[in-house]
């Protein structure tokens, strides 16, 4: 499932942003977050999120092959956001006062995103 939200101005938390647009998600979905996601867990989806040490302890073998599963999915979404951030637009600050600009120019670095992945598999 894709989704990409309006943009916000400013520095907004992610967890903020999505507790105030409440996305529904499809019948039985995974999410895997990252720790911008701490406490968010809408209903009827499984939240799948690192483990972290606890203090003075280890983690146990199957914890760790948890979250080495978890990053290997993890590496792949932010590698997808970095791929985003190569359109320079995206990642600086954005002067034009346009109305709706913003958003156009994120759904445009997305589509440029996807259209060199569709010709890096052909």
């Amino acid at each position: 499932m894709n989704y990409l939200s309006q943009t916000y101005e400013g520095k907004r938390h992610d967890k903020k942003i999505v507790d105030e647009e409440k996305p529904t998600y499809p019948e039985d979905i995974g999410v895997y977050q990252d720790t911008g996601f701490q406490g968010y867990a809408p209903d009827g989806v499984q939240t799948f999120q690192p483990q972290k040490k606890p203090k003075g302890e280890e983690l146990t073998p199957e914890q760790k092959e948890c979250n080495r599963l978890i990053s290997r999915i993890r590496i792949v979404i932010e590698h997808i956001i970095a791929g985003i951030k190569r359109c320079r637009i995206v990642k600086d600050i954005f002067r034009n006062t346009k109305e709706q600009y913003d958003d156009l120019v994120m759904e445009i670095a997305c589509g440029l995103h996807n259209f060199r992945v569709h010709c890096r598999e052909s």
